[in-house]
């Protein structure tokens, strides 16, 4: 069923006006003008077709059109609030919804996220596994992880380093074949690339790519912050120092997600 276009603007001036029985007292609730209080009502009575207030001697006087609607009106300004409360309650829950990079939420964010909770044993959250084109409203997400170039038209910080490492196993030649993946397809070597015939392994995501460094199928370049895990723990060595680039994981929402007191909350230890 179509709904009816309320003149809530009016009806809220009504409102006001009908409390007070004073244009003025009602413009200065209002933060307006007592002329605009005094267009707002002619406009609505001219939409409702009736007569709102008259003035007598004594002053400003309710018409009984104008009674018979106010409580009805009153009441439904209340379930707004409500509603408008509800939402915002929704805003502080303690639920986070993240989509994330599989491999970049076990080397990575998992640890981070379990350490937030440490201090917030009453969070909960909710993984979706990949990030690119999720849509933000279809998916319910507070936040995402991105590996780009940077945030795009989302708001988005920065989770470590941008840039890349080669890896290999310990045990593996320097030139051993690369070992592709969606983010270096190419095995680009940054000498004008590496030809197709020595990459001998595709695989899905960059962590894998790192596990099967670590297995001595060959090399990859891989994001900077999740070879620093595999360096660190002896999984693989590092061929070379770390490499410039542009990309990087980015913690990214829409606005209005970012501006949230949780989603604010989490940033700041994702930060830390």
């Amino acid at each position: 069923m179509k709904r009816t276009h309320l003149p809530l603007n009016g009806l809220r001036v009504l409102d006001a006006a009908a409390r007070h029985l004073s244009f003025t007292r009602a413009a200065d609730e209002l933060a307006v003008t007592p002329a605009a209080v005094g267009q707002q009502i002619r406009a609505l009575e001219d939409l409702l077709g009736v007569i709102l207030f008259r003035r007598t001697s004594k002053g400003l006087e309710l018409t009984d059109e104008a009674a018979s609607g106010l409580d009805a009106i009153r009441e439904g300004f209340l379930r707004f609030e409500e509603g408008v409360q509800a939402m915002r309650a929704g805003q502080s829950s303690h639920v986070y919804t993240i989509a994330c990079p599989r491999d970049f939420f076990g080397a990575w964010l998992s640890a981070r996220l379990a350490a937030f909770r440490q201090n917030s044993p009453h969070v909960r959250f909710a993984l979706i596994g990949g990030d690119g084109d999720i849509d933000f409203a279809e998916a319910n997400l507070d936040l995402a992880v991105r590996w780009s170039d940077g945030p795009g038209d989302l708001e988005g910080i920065a989770l470590g380093p941008a840039g890349t490492v080669v890896v290999s196993g310990h045990d593996s030649a320097p030139d051993a074949p690369w070992i592709a993946w969606p983010g270096d397809p190419a095995g680009d070597d940054g000498n004008g690339g590496a030809p197709l015939r020595d990459v001998h392994i595709s695989v899905g995501d960059a962590g894998t790519a790192i596990s099967a460094a670590a297995a001595g199928l060959g090399r990859a370049r891989v994001p900077r912050l999740l070879a620093e895990a595999a360096i660190s723990s002896g999984r693989v060595r590092a061929l070379g120092d770390a490499e410039a680039g542009r990309r990087g994981y980015w913690l990214v929402a829409p606005l209005p997600q970012w501006r949230q007191k949780k989603v604010r909350a989490l940033i700041a230890a994702l930060q830390g």
